[in-house]
């Protein structure tokens, strides 16, 4: 049956940030990545209102489409498999961070389906098996750092853009109950781990992200461009929201958000310390000092009879150094 672009009108402005107007049109990617990112951080959903017409059209074509030729390189979709690869690292480190073996398997899976599912949107796809095995082999050389979720998020993005191809178009259209299911069990997966955190772990939650944001930042400080280009995409609709006037209210609260936020850095510092048993103004050379006594004191195999203990005192003493170091490294001379 036809679709039509007054229904799809309708059903953006009704559901659009649940992708409504995706599922009408047959985009159950495209719907399935609404439902978890809430149309695309709400960017995505207002900007769509432009390519309804195109995106109907397309749904009532029959005509099949260079599948012998491959899709030419989009800064968009490049942009959103990062962000929502991202999204779906933090994810996993609040929900699953606990599990044995998280990032050698929980983690990488959940930044590869997250660029993965980026790629199968619209008209175009990429390999599964080829981003996924980008994703584990990048994991384990960053085992143990939460900013893990950088590096496997851009080998991931590379291998997907590599692979990009058109996708076969189907013979038969497949029911609605079918594809409400397969969007519902999809949805659960994403959800499930998130609502475990929330009833019973808000105090573990709390202290993940703090710790992955603040490593993030710590990470993007060493690459001032980068960390600048990743933060101007990331707060870009703050900033435009507050330049048309529209403040207070919603907007302050976002402003205590964001000054909590950036407070993680100092606060990470100051812990670090106390890991390394140092005060606020160590020098490096005691900063080492320490750390070479604590990693002996707390190696693994000198602790056969602790060893989960000693693993987890040995990657914070780890971690901490790494941040003192990288902040002694960046401080202006």
């Amino acid at each position: 049956m036809a679709k039509r672009l007054s229904v799809a009108f309708v059903l953006w402005a009704l559901g659009g940030p649940a992708g409504l107007h995706h599922l009408y049109l047959g985009r159950d990617n495209h719907t399935l990545l609404w439902m978890l990112t809430l149309g695309g951080f709400g960017v995505g959903w207002l900007w769509e209102l432009w390519l309804l017409p195109s995106w109907v059209a397309q749904a009532n074509s029959a005509t099949e489409q260079h599948q012998d030729e491959q899709p030419p390189l989009s800064p968009v979709r490049l942009l959103g498999q990062a962000l929502v690869g991202i999204y779906f690292g933090l994810v996993a480190f609040i929900g699953l961070s606990s599990l044995p073996g998280f990032y050698f398997l929980a983690l990488p899976l959940a930044v590869g389906l997250g660029v993965h599912l980026v790629s199968e949107v619209g008209d175009q796809a990429s390999d599964l098996q080829g981003t996924l095995m980008a994703a584990f082999i990048t994991a384990p050389i960053f085992y143990g750092r939460p900013v893990a979720i950088l590096p496997i998020t851009l080998t991931t993005t590379i291998a997907a853009q590599r692979h990009r191809h058109y996708k076969i178009p189907r013979g038969t259209s497949e029911k609605l109950s079918a594809r409400l299911y397969r969007l519902g069990l999809a949805y659960l997966a994403f959800t499930t781990p998130l609502a475990y955190c929330a009833f019973y772990n808000t105090a573990a939650t709390a202290s993940y992200i703090a710790s992955t944001m603040g490593t993030m930042l710590d990470w993007l400080s060493v690459f001032p461009s980068v960390g600048g280009i990743m933060e101007s995409v990331l707060l870009l609709p703050y900033h435009g929201w507050k330049t048309l006037g529209f403040s207070g209210g919603y907007f302050q609260e976002w402003e205590k958000v964001f000054a909590f936020v950036q407070s993680f850095q100092s606060e990470r510092q100051r812990m670090a310390y106390q890991v390394l048993g140092l005060h606020d103004d160590a020098t490096t050379e005691e900063i080492n000092k320490s750390y070479r006594k604590l990693v002996k004191l707390w190696h693994p195999d000198h602790n056969r009879q602790q060893a989960a203990e000693a693993e987890k005192r040995f990657i914070e003493v780890q971690a901490a150094y790494e941040l003192l170091t990288q902040m002694k490294k960046s401080k202006p001379v």
